[in-house]
């Protein structure tokens, strides 16, 4: 990632009270001398604006809130700046439509982990590996397309438009697809390996990656867009636990697809860790 220029100031210009407000709130940063002149540079361009604005309200530094402002730009403009994440979504939706959430196994069977045919009641799964070797190297991913209910959809769709805006509009969409590639087939990988030959997809493995991301790519090089509200991830990894004791599936929530949201996660940590790294050793 290439640090962006934030400010461009006089080197009459006193900065020592805004950066220590930036070091206060654990915003990265690095600033730098070029024709004569004090050049504060950010992570990325939305990091940069909001460097620009705090600067604007608070020059000298002192008080401030606890938090750089955020700007929230109209649904128009964030759908424009996160092509990637609306285009997952609409994937989402049109297969949910297609596939009728589940129900058109017809359908289901040409996105699925592994390719399968009915007979009656019964499912009976091919081997994964044939389905490589005849060329179907696109069921690594699309599971992650598939979901099996209204709400299962819905909570998905929810949380990837939160998560995804954010490592969209930080690390660009080029980056984003890479993850949502690498997250999918992993936690697909994973779910294969925990459960064995079954029906399994949805966002979810991949929404627990983009989680561990954000989580540790923050803790290693905090920014605003990172910063995520209390509880959230608290209460992400509850629900992975209360997932992993059996408790929601007991409760008629369905199975769940532990596999995929353990090798997600784990996933995500590691890609968080290691971008966040490379991130903070830029700025230092």
């Amino acid at each position: 990632m290439t640090p962006v220029e934030a400010l461009r100031l006089p080197q009459s210009v006193d900065l020592g009270g805004f950066i220590n407000l930036l070091k206060r709130l654990q915003i990265p940063h690095r600033v730098s001398e070029a024709g004569g002149e004090q050049v504060l540079w950010a992570l990325d361009e939305a990091q940069a604006a909001s460097i620009r604005e705090l600067y604007q309200r608070y020059p000298e530094g002192g008080a401030a809130p606890a938090a750089p402002p955020v700007v929230r730009p109209g649904l128009g403009r964030q759908l424009k700046a996160s092509p990637v994440t609306a285009a997952v979504l609409l994937a989402c939706l049109i297969v949910a439509a297609v596939s009728l959430l589940g129900d058109n196994l017809q359908a289901l069977r040409w996105l699925t982990f592994q390719d399968f045919i009915t007979d009656g009641e019964r499912i009976w799964f091919r081997p994964w590996l044939d389905s490589l070797a005849a060329g179907q190297v696109w069921r690594l991913v699309t599971p992650m397309f598939l979901h099996f209910g209204v709400l299962h959809l819905a909570m998905n769709s929810l949380w990837f438009w939160e998560l995804g805006r954010r490592v969209e509009w930080r690390q660009g969409s080029a980056r984003l697809l890479g993850l949502v590639l690498v997250f999918s087939v992993v936690s697909n990988l994973a779910q294969y390996a925990w459960s064995g030959a079954s029906l399994f997809g949805g966002l979810s493995g991949v929404l627990y990656a983009l989680l561990g991301h954000v989580w540790l790519y923050q803790w290693r090089a905090p920014a605003p867009l990172y910063r995520l509200p209390k509880g959230v991830l608290v209460m992400m990894l509850a629900w992975l636990g209360l997932c992993l004791t059996g408790a929601v599936s007991a409760l008629g929530f369905g199975e769940i697809a532990n596999g995929a949201h353990v090798g997600g996660l784990l996933a995500g940590c590691a890609t968080g860790l290691l971008g966040g790294t490379l991130a903070w050793r830029k700025l230092r």
